[in-house]
């Protein structure tokens, strides 16, 4: 199952401000939920990314709520706003 999820730093003002809010945030997805996570889209603006998320399971139900644990992890994040995400198995 992957996920997208478009996000907003507002507090950013640099590509260097951008660039250590996304890496903690993927860092610590990474470690807490055991998933890939990659920025998949918009790697030059400096207040906008696309998050690029995936998880294996043998049962596609896990993986779905793997997914939506992350994005809750997401939304909790003071730093981000989470502008839109999309779900989709493959």
């Amino acid at each position: 199952m992957t996920c997208q999820a478009q996000i907003f730093l507002s507090e950013s003002r640099s590509l260097k401000d951008k660039r250590q809010v996304v890496k903690s945030l993927k860092d610590r997805i990474r470690n807490r939920f055991n998933v890939a996570v990659a920025e998949v889209e918009y790697q030059e603006l400096w207040q906008r990314s696309t998050l690029g998320l995936a998880a294996i399971s043998t049962e596609g139900n896990h993986a779905n709520e793997v997914l939506d644990q992350v994005i809750r992890f997401i939304e909790q994040d003071p730093r981000i706003q989470l502008l839109d995400y999309e779900l989709e198995e493959r």
